[in-house]
């Protein structure tokens, strides 16, 4: 291929069933219904064109909303190919809906590890100028396996939390080889997607793949950052006690103020019922606390990969192999006699085993990835290779956008308030 002078043949696609368009299309025309915000700049952009020209490549959840975000960039302008960013997060029927609609989308539910990443490849052959990533495993095959395609590109940006902590170490290596905006650090972003998406769309995955009650039972959260923060919260208003572990001093500190309780994970494994992670960090429940967990404790995880919980460890804690006794729910038999069960393989509950988060609050998320696309096409040749912040501008342009779609109006400064605001010799 001949940089400039891709083409993307409409048949190129990888789903599950092309035969579930239809239903897919449903949910896609729902989601929209949701996403006032994300609709309103798709009018915009369909006139202007910003992204006429560009190619991006995209690995996220292929989610309805997704689907929103992705029909929205060709709107715009774009020519996009896509891939999920988790083996168990797609929804088979919105693949197929995006793939009828002429979206050289490979992605499909259950993906072993060689699959997965071949779906990323053949994004890539469309010779990428912007890149949009959800845990950057695009932008570590991009350096690591294709760095000749590297100079074609403007820039890129990074949805979650895990992504942008592997980027950011990426850069402060030296090894970051292009512009990277940080959309998760937006306001608009980890304000609500983090802390009101994951705070609700957990405990839906919970509740659809255990049919437990979550009233009365002690609910440990690993973690509390605006994830955890958001799952805390959620647990209480469902009647549960909640336990929260932290490494961090403030945070620790800031859930007991928020009227949690705070100890280590040691501490908490023999008194949960229900375990749920969200840290970006890997062994946050390891064999040493299912050691003396609860007969009949479960666990989850809300973090972007698979290691936060040490399923190793469970399988060398049990007898004979897991047995799955319901929709993303394992049971595994310990030696001892007592049963533990794993959500969702221990990969993202709220998506592995429900639909994610609702498409209010990915309105505010994807209209943010839609204006840092634009703004890397721009920008985005004339910046170093470093992780960049989201724009304020930008930010406070999304929020007065949502807050208009739901009928809320807010004060502004008068002209002798922003005076004062700039008169810093006035004292009392």
């Amino acid at each position: 291929m001949v940089s400039g002078q891709v083409v993307i043949q409409m048949t190129d696609y990888k789903v599950k069933d092309i035969g579930l368009a239809e239903e897919g299309r449903m949910l896609i025309d729902y989601a929209e219904k949701h996403m006032p915000v994300l609709m309103h700049l798709r009018k915009k952009y369909a006139k202007s064109q910003p992204l006429k020209g560009m190619r991006i490549a995209g690995c996220l959840h292929v989610t309805k909303e997704t689907a929103v975000l992705v029909e929205t960039l060709r709107a715009a302008g774009a020519d996009v190919s896509w891939s999920g960013c988790n083996p168990l997060s797609t929804n088979d029927k919105v693949a197929a809906g995006l793939a009828a609609n002429d979206v050289p989308i490979f992605a499909w539910h259950n993906l072993n590890n060689e699959e997965y990443y071949w779906c990323i490849e053949q994004t890539l052959k469309s010779e990428p100028t912007l890149t949009l990533d959800d845990g950057a495993d695009l932008i570590f095959t991009l350096h690591n396996k294709h760095q000749e395609l590297i100079p074609n590109l403007y820039g890129g940006s990074e949805e979650t939390t895990t992504g942008v902590i592997r980027v950011r170490a990426m850069a402060e290596d030296g090894a970051l080889k292009y512009p990277i905006m940080a959309v998760n650090d937006a306001d608009t972003k980890h304000l609500f997607d983090n802390v009101y998406g994951t705070g609700q769309s957990v405990f839906d995955g919970v509740m659809r793949a255990s049919a437990i009650l979550i009233a009365g039972k002690t609910v440990v959260i690993g973690g509390y950052g605006y994830c955890g923060r958001g799952m805390a919260e959620r647990a209480r208003g469902l009647g549960a006690n909640v336990i929260v572990t932290e490494v961090d001093p403030v945070r620790g500190l800031q859930a007991r103020m928020d009227g949690f309780r705070v100890m280590p994970m040691i501490e908490a494994a023999p008194e949960g019922d229900l375990f749920l992670t969200a840290t970006g960090m890997k062994d946050v429940i390891t064999g040493e606390h299912m050691k003396v967990m609860k007969d009949g404790a479960m666990f989850g995880n809300a973090g972007h990969y698979n290691v936060e919980i040490n399923e190793p460890d469970l399988i060398a804690l049990s007898e004979g192999p897991k047995k799955r006794v319901r929709h993303a729910l394992d049971e595994y038999k310990l030696k001892d006699g007592r049963r533990l069960y794993l959500l969702g393989e221990g990969r993202l509950v709220n998506l592995t085993a429900a639909e994610g988060h609702p498409s209010e609050v990915m309105d505010l998320s994807f209209a943010s990835q839609l204006n840092a696309m634009i703004w890397m096409t721009k920008n985005g040749k004339d910046l170093k290779p470093a992780v960049y912040e989201f724009p304020k501008e930008l930010d406070n342009e999304t929020a007065f956008a949502k807050l208009e779609t739901m009928g809320i109006s807010i004060d502004k400064w008068t002209e002798e308030q922003e005076r004062y605001a700039r008169a810093y010799a006035e004292g009392t």
